[in-house]
């Protein structure tokens, strides 16, 4: 008889996370669903089988954190924990001399401290079930652009968090891979406009002054982005690869904005590179 599997993915509300959770229940696994309120496990639950248990998480906070990998830690037992998917993410920008720190702050604070709260959280029973890891990075983590400094700069990090702990749990025999999509459909696309705008909103007026032309650019990029957008099942189909595969790829490009920004990156030299950017 096959054990089943066992994955936590967070930020499984919307989304990539929650096109996660659909694919992996549908193929049979145990899906403990990472979301922010009892609603939104409600909705989840709609259309997935028994095997998916929506629960409560907020990877920003210690205690909820901990206390959920006690609970699993017990519950899994011997067989441990299969998958760790670290999904949950947010998005913020901003012109780097104008952006408050504390929106910073919480940029970094979910997008690289949260997945490593969840992998300190979940380290013993990936260890004894010889898990994999799938962290939810971003093109972005490779390229950065005007005003997304913020957003940019988490993903950078966290492909170097995700680095570093490939080869450190390689003699555990977890696996770890790093996902990076371009653009992907999901509700975020829906807010770019509200967002860009509530970015120039939030600059005194000589800031406002100085950005107003390339905030203009982005937002036209940003809506020209979500109009290309890869739906969110193709990045799920990328974890699964990397949760099931017996030699998953360390990275997986997403989309072809992300393959082509990829290939850009390895010919273009950096001055070209600089001067696209100021083009944008």
């Amino acid at each position: 008889m096959t054990r089943e599997r066992t994955v936590l993915i967070t930020g499984a509300s919307t989304g990539i996370g929650e096109a996660c959770a659909r694919r992996l229940d549908l193929a049979g696994w145990r899906v403990f669903a990472g979301v922010r309120t009892p609603d939104a496990g409600e909705l989840l639950r709609a259309g997935t089988s028994s095997r998916l248990e929506p629960v409560l998480l907020d990877v920003t906070d210690d205690e909820q954190v901990a206390d959920l990998g006690r609970s699993l830690d017990e519950r899994l037992g011997p067989n441990g924990l299969d998958g760790l998917v670290n999904n949950a993410g947010i998005g913020v920008g901003g012109p780097i001399e104008y952006v408050p720190i504390e929106v910073l702050r919480q940029q970094l604070e979910v997008n690289v401290i949260g997945p490593v709260r969840m992998v300190q959280a979940a380290r013993e029973p990936l260890r004894r079930a010889h898990g994999r890891i799938a962290m939810i990075g971003s093109i972005a983590g490779r390229i950065s652009s005007p005003v997304l400094g913020p957003y940019a700069s988490s993903k950078h990090a966290l492909a170097a968090l995700t680095e570093s702990l490939r080869s450190e749990l390689h003699g555990a025999g977890i696996r770890v891979a790093l996902i990076e999509p371009g653009a992907v459909a999901t509700p975020i696309w829906d807010k770019a406009s509200e967002q860009a705008a509530g970015v120039r909103e939030s600059l005194p007026p000589v800031g406002r002054a100085r950005y107003d032309t390339i905030l203009d650019k982005v937002e036209q990029n940003l809506l020209s982005s979500a109009a290309h957008a890869v739906p969110a099942d193709r990045v799920a189909t990328a974890v699964e690869h990397a949760l099931t595969r017996r030699w998953p790829k360390s990275r997986y490009l997403v989309g072809p904005d992300a393959r082509i920004a990829a290939t850009l990156l390895r010919v273009l030299p950096d001055r070209a590179r600089a001067a696209m950017a100021l083009r944008i």
